[in-house]
C-alpha cells in the first residue's frame, strides 16, 4: 500500500515525513505509513500519497471511508483511538483523540514551520474570487499556496493550512463566517501579514442584530494579524469607520485603503467597463498602473484594487500581478460564460450561481445591463433565494425589482418561496416565469430562450441553481449533438 501510494505520488514534493505528522498531532503511528504528500477529507477526491483525515461531521463519519481511502492509495488514515479496532491489523494509522482537533495541530505545525508572507481574506461578497485573485497575482512573483474552493470554515481553514508547503513563498487563505466568534479562532490559526477585508454588506442577516454586527464579525480578522502587519480595507464602503476603529482597538496601526473615493492608498482614477473584462487606472500605493481584469464589473476592479494592495504590501512584483490578472477566469458558479446553441443560433449564458445576497445581487445585475445581446435578444435574469436574511428577507427581495429596472433588464424569471416576493413587485412586461424550484424552471427557460439572448442566472447555493444551469447546457448541448447527427 505505502509503496503504491510513494510511486504514485512522486510527482508532488513530500509535504510530511509521518514521523513529523505524528508528533505535531500527538498521535501514536499503527502500521507502516508512507511519506505524506498530501491531506484530504474526502476519499472521493484523494490522490495517492494524500493523509486521510477521518473527520465526523454532521451528515457522515469519515471513518466509515477509511478502507476505502487505504484502497485508493492513502499513506495513512488519521483515526480516532477509540476506533482503531475497526480496521485491520496492517492499516497504516495515526491514532489521535478527536481527528478535527488532530487537523488543527497540524494546521498549527505547519505554520510555526513556514516563512511564508501570509495574507487572510474575509468579507460578505467576492471572498474566493477575491482570493482566486490573488493566487494568480502573487504565483507570477513565487510559490503560492491558497485554499482550496470555498474552504473557508471551521474545517476548511486548517485543512488549507495543513497543505501549506515549507517551501511556499506566499499563502493566501480565505476565511467566511456565518455566526459572530467564528473567525477569530481561524485567523488566530493563520496568523497573516496582510488581511483583506473586501466589503461588508447585508449577508447572513438571519444570525445577526444589524449589518453593524456582521462588521464587527467581520473585524475579528483583525485579531490574528501578526504584529506589525497591515489591515487592507474598503473606503469606499459605509462601514470603513467602523472597522478602522475596530482594528485600532486592537491595536493595529497599519491600515491601507482603497477605492475610488479621495484619500484612498489605492486609488481608482478611471475605469472603462466592457463585455468580457474591465480597465482600470489606479494608484497603487504611490506607483500609477493600469491593469485588466478578465472579468466585468465595477465591483470585480474594487476587489481587484485590494488585491494590488496586498500584492505591493507582501512584497511581490505589482508589474507582473497586473498581467496575470488580465489573464485569470471566473471560479465556477461566479461569472462563468457558457454557451448555449439553440440549433439556429446561440445564446450565452453568465452562471452566478454559487451565491447570492443583496450586495452581488445588485452588482451582478448591474452586468448583465452592460452586456451585449445578439440581433433581436433580451438580458434575462434568472433569480433564485437570497437565504439567510433574516426578517427583512421579503423587503430584500422586492427590492431587486428597482435593480431589474435600473438596469434595463427585459425579463426575469423567479425560482424559490422568497423570490415570489420579486415576481409580485415585478411589472408584467418582465415577468418571464416563476417556478417553486429551480427544477420546474427549466422547462419555462427552455421555451422561452432564443438566439441572441443573454442570460444570467444567480442565487443562493441552498437554491439549487447551479443545477439549472447544468440542466440548460446539456440539454442545448444534447439538442446540438441530435441536430448534428440528423
Amino acid at each position: 500500500m505505502s509503496e503504491h501510494a510513494g510511486k504514485a505520488a512522486s510527482g508532488r514534493p513530500l509535504l510530511y515525513d509521518p514521523g513529523e505528522m505524528a508528533a505535531a498531532m500527538g498521535a501514536d503511528m499503527r502500521g507502516v505509513p508512507g511519506g505524506i504528500y498530501g491531506i484530504s477529507i474526502d476519499s472521493r477526491t484523494l490522490e495517492p500519497g494524500d493523509a486521510f483525515f477521518a473527520i465526523t461531521g454532521e451528515a457522515s463519519d469519515g471513518h466509515a471511508y477509511v478502507e476505502k481511502a487505504l484502497a485508493a492509495g492513502a499513506s495513512v488514515a488519521v483515526v480516532a483511538r477509540e476506533r482503531a479496532g475497526s480496521f485491520p491489523a496492517d492499516a497504516p494509522l495515526m491514532l489521535v483523540d478527536d481527528v478535527l482537533d488532530a487537523l488543527n495541530a497540524l494546521a498549527h505545525h505547519a505554520r510555526a514551520r513556514s516563512s511564508a508572507r501570509i495574507v487572510a481574506i474575509t468579507g460578505s461578497v467576492g471572498k474566493t474570487t477575491t482570493k482566486e485573485a490573488l493566487r494568480a497575482a502573487l504565483s507570477a512573483d513565487g510559490e503560492t499556496h491558497a485554499s482550496a474552493a470555498s474552504y473557508n470554515n471551521h474545517w476548511g481553514v486548517p485543512l488549507s493550512l495543513a497543505r501549506l508547503p515549507r517551501s511556499a513563498r506566499y499563502g493566501v487563505f480565505e476565511i467566511g463566517m456565518n455566526h459572530p466568534g467564528e473567525i477569530t479562532p481561524l485567523v488566530k490559526l493563520v496568523r497573516p501579514h496582510v488581511v483583506l477585508i473586501t466589503t461588508v454588506e447585508a449577508a447572513h442577516l438571519a444570525q445577526f442584530s444589524g449589518i453593524e454586527e456582521i462588521a464587527d464579525a467581520k473585524a475579528e480578522i483583525f485579531d490574528g494579524l501578526e504584529a506589525g502587519g497591515t489591515a487592507v480595507l474598503n473606503l469606499d464602503n459605509p462601514h470603513f469607520g467602523r472597522l478602522k476603529a475596530a482594528a485600532g482597538a486592537k491595536g493595529v496601526s497599519h491600515v491601507v485603503t482603497f477605492g475610488a473615493a479621495e484619500g484612498a492608498d489605492v486609488q481608482l482614477k478611471s475605469l472603462t467597463l466592457q463585455p468580457g473584462c474591465s480597465v482600470a487606472m489606479a494608484d497603487i500605493l504611490g506607483t500609477p498602473l493600469t491593469f485588466k481584469a478578465a472579468l466585468p464589473g465595477r465591483h470585480i476592479v474594487q476587489n481587484m484594487l485590494g488585491v494590488l494592495a496586498a500584492v505591493k504590501l507582501l512584497g511581490a512584483d505589482l508589474a507582473l500581478a497586473a498581467l496575470e490578472l488580465g489573464r485569470m477566469r471566473p471560479p465556477q458558479g461566479r461569472g462563468v460564460p457558457v454557451k448555449l446553441d439553440l440549433g439556429g443560433g446561440e445564446a450565452s449564458l453568465i452562471d452566478e450561481s454559487y451565491n447570492a445576497n443583496p450586495a452581488s445581487m445588485r452588482a451582478a445585475l448591474e452586468v448583465l445591463g452592460q452586456l451585449e445581446t445578439g440581433a433581436r435578444g433580451r438580458r434575462i435574469a434568472v433569480l433564485g433565494d437570497m437565504l439567510e436574511l433574516g426578517p427583512q428577507s421579503e423587503a430584500l427581495h422586492a427590492a431587486i425589482a428597482e435593480d431589474i429596472r435600473a438596469n434595463k433588464i427585459d425579463l426575469v424569471f423567479c425560482s424559490g418561496a422568497l423570490m415570489h416576493a420579486l415576481w409580485q413587485a415585478l411589472p408584467p412586461e418582465r415577468r418571464g416565469g416563476y417556478a417553486h424550484d429551480a427544477h420546474h424552471l427549466e422547462p419555462m427557460l427552455a421555451s422561452a430562450i432564443r438566439a441572441g439572448d443573454t442570460l444570467m442566472v444567480k442565487g443562493s447555493n441552498g437554491s439549487r441553481m447551479g443545477l439549472l444551469v447544468k440542466a440548460l447546457s446539456e440539454r442545448f448541448r444534447a439538442q446540438s449533438d441530435a441536430l448534428a447527427e440528423g
